[in-house]
């Protein structure tokens, strides 16, 4: 006899629609968010999978230094502050003002930034590095 949960059930479910709700409002333009904490989520994921693209664009193109590291606060700020302001049109104040919004979770995403594009970038320029080095 196999007895089923349906309690885990009902909790996986509510789970689901949750964060199908949330991610309903992440792409829809002026969205009502009850909760602070779900649209700081959305930022924060938001701004990792950002990172990760930049990292793989910078690491293609070659960008090196300063420059690559400053671009990327750059636009991954400028990213988050206009998500925030033009497309949602959120309440600075409700969340403590625009410099806790957009400083949310950028230190992570600076570090999956470095990995990925110290990553691409030996991958696919490797024979130019080992030639700088060598001269």
């Amino acid at each position: 006899m196999v007895v089923k949960n349906t309690n885990s059930d009902k909790v996986s479910k509510t789970k689901q629609s949750h964060i199908a709700s949330v991610w309903n409002r992440a792409i829809k333009p002026n969205s009502e968010w009850a909760e602070k904490d779900d649209f700081l989520d959305v930022v924060y994921w938001a701004r990792q999978v950002l990172s990760i693209l930049i990292g793989i664009v910078m690491g293609l193109i070659p960008l090196k230094g300063f420059v690559a590291l400053a671009l990327f606060a750059l636009l991954n700020c400028g990213a988050v502050y206009l998500y925030s302001t033009s497309f949602q049109n959120i309440d600075e104040d409700a969340y403590g003002g625009m410099w806790e919004v957009v400083k949310e979770g950028f230190m992570t995403s600076f570090a999956c930034f470095l990995v990925t594009w110290i990553i691409f970038y030996t991958g696919v320029h490797f024979d130019s590095v080992v030639i700088e080095k060598s001269l």
